[in-house]
């Protein structure tokens, strides 16, 4: 009887009132799962402090020590980013920052001669401020992770100079594509009618085609060096790989990774028949920066004094040699190349537009609750930007849980696939060595929690490729 006697009084709460105290419920739970996790992992880094048996010939004592310390170090750091990001987005609920961000833009866009009709430019105003005022505040966060953590174990490259530099073109970047094609959606959902979900899914998916396409060509370059990969042995079997399984390959690039992190990476890119491959100079033993210094302060070349004091270099990049040998370079290739060949690349595009297409029609059912907006302090109005923010930021949450998961799950298992499809090339030995060396490099720790690595772990922890490669390689 006391049962139900509660939640008929639940009942008796306005709708709003639930849905607020849902939202903050749901984003709690999920805050503390996420640091349970976190927490079992912590104590994997606290605990094992010896290379186990079974890593005795992939990973020496030193640079499991390094590894080690480096993940505790991230995890610390990651506890208390985290920490604070849900104390604001619970603050921000609970005070009504939403509607008072909204009512601010509001009052900019009247000084300017803007009235209330004008729903859209005052939702660019608020989108505006919004990443503003995210921008700002994650701004002490980035600094500390870049200058202190990343500094500490020896992969910041950056000066404060460029780090700002590069902060301020990458919001102004980001403002100059969100505003237009924000301020289009809002415009297209307008005018839509009944199956405004339909024009606004196929607006949505021709703007990320767009992105995609000139992403490497027109926005990366604005924050790194795009060099063509020189004529030479190395170029000339990537060109012969990619011929073997009839990938269209136009250009190689060589993207100057090494002016903001030693961290190394590979990717392809592009649509139909312009495919291009851009490898980072840090992944090339050739052409890594660290190298050259290790190489000019050991006096193998000759070096000028104002480049700098060497023992101070050799105390930053630890006299380690960075990168992988061409054969390696190859075998990532490889693996790069059979998420294109076993079809990963479609499937994840066909998935993510699945997803958008579903999002967009609920959006559409649920625009119209008035309730929606009245649990987030909207009672008078129902702009469209903030119904966009609530359904698909708060509402969705649960959903977008389970679908990250499911997402994790199946690049897991095309990992597996990319790195059988190198093996096949006959690149096993060469990949098996390079992801030892990758993870030596990027200071990755080899032993996981298993509830962790399967909640969070988008590729298989390093042991678990290793063996798949070594039954690959015994075969």
């Amino acid at each position: 009887m006391g049962m139900w006697a509660s939640l008929d009084a639940l009942w008796e709460i306005p709708a709003e009132k639930r849905i607020f105290g849902a939202v903050l419920l749901f984003s709690w739970t999920v805050y503390l799962w996420e640091t349970f996790l976190a927490q079992r992992q912590r104590r994997i880094y606290k605990t094992t402090t010896h290379v186990p048996p079974e890593l005795g010939q992939i990973m020496d004592s030193e640079t499991f020590e390094k590894s080690r310390l480096y993940q505790l170090d991230k995890s610390t750091f990651s506890f208390w980013s985290g920490l604070y990001s849900e104390i604001e987005g619970t603050l921000i609920l609970l005070f009504g920052g939403i509607p008072y961000l909204w009512r601010l833009s509001g009052r900019f866009c009247g000084y300017a001669g803007f009235g209330p009709e004008y729903e859209i430019t005052q939702s660019l105003v608020f989108l505006l401020l919004a990443t503003l005022f995210s921008a700002l505040t994650g701004l002490p966060w980035s600094l500390y992770n870049t200058f202190v953590i990343e500094e500490k174990h020896g992969f910041n490259q950056q000066t404060l100079g460029f780090f700002m530099k590069d902060a301020i073109k990458k919001f102004v970047v980001t403002q100059c594509i969100l505003l237009p094609v924000s301020s289009l959606l809002l415009y297209i959902i307008k005018i839509g009618g009944d199956y405004f979900f339909i024009y606004a899914w196929l607006f949505t998916l021709v703007v990320s085609l767009v992105l995609v396409t000139i992403y490497a060509d027109y926005i990366a370059p604005l924050f790194d060096k795009f060099t063509p990969l020189p004529e030479g042995k190395l170029k000339e079997e990537i060109e012969v790989m990619a011929k073997s399984i009839d990938f269209p390959l136009t250009k190689v690039y060589v993207v100057e990774g090494s002016k903001r992190s030693s961290h190394s990476n590979a990717y392809f890119y592009g649509f139909f028949k312009n495919k291009r491959i851009v490898l980072f100079d840090t992944l090339l033993e050739e052409y890594s920066v660290l190298n050259k210094d290790i190489q000019e302060d050991s006096g193998m070349e000759p070096r000028n004094e104002e480049e700098g004091n060497s023992e101070e270099i050799k105390a930053k990049v630890k006299n380690k040699k960075q990168g992988c040998k061409n054969e390696e370079v190859l075998a990532v290739l490889g693996h790069e190349l059979g998420h294109w060949k076993l079809g990963h690349t479609v499937k994840n595009i066909i998935i993510s537009q699945m997803n958008s297409f579903l999002c967009f029609f609920l959006f559409a059912v649920l625009i119209g609750r008035k309730e929606l907006f009245a649990a987030f302090g909207f009672y008078d109005s129902q702009p469209t930007l903030i119904g966009l923010l609530i359904i698909f930021q708060f509402i969705f949450s649960p959903y977008n849980e389970v679908l990250s998961f499911c997402l994790t799950v199946l690049s897991r298992r095309f990992e597996f696939q990319a790195d059988a499809f190198a093996k096949k090339l006959g690149k096993a030995k060469d990949l098996y060595s390079a992801l030892i060396k990758l993870n030596k490099d990027n200071l990755g720790f080899p032993v996981s929690d298993w509830l962790f690595s399967m909640w969070h772990y988008s590729h298989p922890p390093l042991l678990e490729r290793l063996q798949a490669l070594k039954s690959m390689k015994q075969h």
